[in-house]
């Protein structure tokens, strides 16, 4: 039993973060209270759950608990007009708040938005925030993300981004930024760190840098619904719906990624006939709308990659000279060392292996990637494609000390030990 609400609580984490947070965030306004009520809410079900059951919406009952907590805390605090103007906001309804209701006290009408989470993202990213702390704030508040699992995505230590993250806060609360999706003539000014968030928040899930799963599902169904809820409200954008594409692109072959045991499964030996087509179509004709705007960007880029290998048949037929041809055009817009990383991969595929670490070789030069488990692991397949197996094992060993996730981990050790024995 208790294995079970354990269970249940970890689901409405990774299901409820970002709503309870993003909701306590509206009604109360001040983020650190937002995450510490949040916490004691998760908290608390450990135990109250355990003797009542497992509620029948543990989201409505995570924002209640969660609110009432705060609304506490506001009480205690309250010692001037404003504090007091907050409780008042706070027990206006003689009902228990569900923001799951029917009904939204809250009500965006200005940009005609009712979604806390999207309100969340916008403020997060206004333009006054550098874009590294607006994408990281978000992740931290909306996912519930670590701090150490963002400064693994970012590549940056962890000391550096928690104090990304404190500052952003400090920011929003000094500048008295609002929170709300900004009125239409605003938009373009915060699209880029939306995007950005939203791509992370879909990076997480579909290849999640610690933990024992390699996809993390809600993640990447939160990630096109907020998305989809962004096209709606950007139809005209080109990188939008570009950014929509390419998530149900990769979103399309998720199913496929582990096997039944939970081991990560490559792309090529994937079971193609398992994939999503329902996705796959309508990011292809995502895709096509997006490059009829004759405004190209990197999400429409990279779009088009993940439709090189969504539109073909079998891994054999692959067209990895225009992947590689495109990852060079990505390059333009996002000159990274991990893009430069992944047209190795493709350089290797389609010109040889030698090709592609000739590539590698020079990544391991510059030195920006040596804590990035992928980048050994490219030179590891490279070499065993290449049939130097006994330097393909130390690489694989390399990789092995860097990687944090288990699934990868698994599939690493799988290849040395073939590596080996070869």
């Amino acid at each position: 039993m208790n294995d079970d609400v354990e269970e249940a609580v970890a689901a409405a984490f990774h299901e409820e973060w970002g709503q309870v947070v993003a909701t306590l965030i509206r009604v109360t306004g001040d983020w650190d209270l937002a995450e510490e009520c949040a916490q004691d809410a998760f908290a608390q079900a450990l135990d109250r759950w355990r003797r009542d059951g497992v509620p029948r919406r543990p989201g409505a009952w995570l924002t209640t608990t969660a609110r009432n907590r705060a609304l506490d805390v506001l009480r205690r605090e309250a010692v001037g007009a404003r504090k007091l103007r907050e409780v008042a906001v706070l027990a206006r309804d003689e009902e228990p708040y569900d923001p799951y209701g029917p009904y939204d006290p809250e009500f965006d009408h200005e940009s005609g938005v009712r979604d806390d989470r999207l309100r969340l993202i916008f403020t997060c990213c206004h333009p006054a925030l550098p874009i590294e702390a607006r994408v990281a704030l978000t992740l931290r508040t909306l996912a519930g993300l670590t701090t150490p699992e963002i400064a693994r995505a970012f590549l940056v230590p962890e000391a550096t981004m928690a104090q990304r993250i404190v500052r952003a806060k400090r920011k929003i609360r000094n500048a008295g930024i609002p929170y709300r999706v900004p009125p239409a003539h605003l938009l373009p000014e915060r699209t880029t760190g939306v995007l950005g968030v939203l791509y992370l928040l879909f990076n997480e899930g579909y290849a999640a840098t610690a933990g024992a799963d390699l996809v993390r599902t809600n993640l990447c169904a939160e990630a096109i619904r907020l998305a989809r809820v962004l096209a709606r409200l950007m139809p005209d954008e080109p990188e939008v719906l570009g950014l929509l594409a390419l998530l149900l692109l990769h979103d399309a072959r998720r199913g496929t990624r582990v096997d039944a045991a939970g081991g990560l499964v490559t792309l090529e030996d994937q079971d193609r006939t398992a994939w999503d087509t329902s996705e796959a179509d309508e990011g292809a004709a995502l895709l096509e709308t997006a490059l009829r705007r004759g405004r190209p960007g990197p999400y429409q880029i990279q779009a088009a990659i993940a439709a090189c290998h969504t539109t073909a048949a079998m891994a054999e037929e692959t067209d990895w000279a225009d992947i590689a041809a495109l990852y060079g055009e990505l390059r333009r817009f996002v000159p990274s060392a991990v893009v430069r990383l992944n047209r190795a991969v493709a350089v290797g595929m389609s010109e040889g292996p030698d090709a592609g670490l000739a590539l590698v070789a020079e990544l391991e030069e510059e030195g920006e990637l040596d804590a990035y488990h992928l980048l050994p692991a490219t030179r590891a397949d490279l070499l065993r494609r290449g049939g130097r197996t006994t330097e393909a094992a130390a690489a694989y060993e390399r990789a092995l000390e860097l990687v944090e996730n288990a699934a990868e981990r698994r599939f690493l050790e799988k290849r040395l030990a073939e590596c080996r024995s070869a």
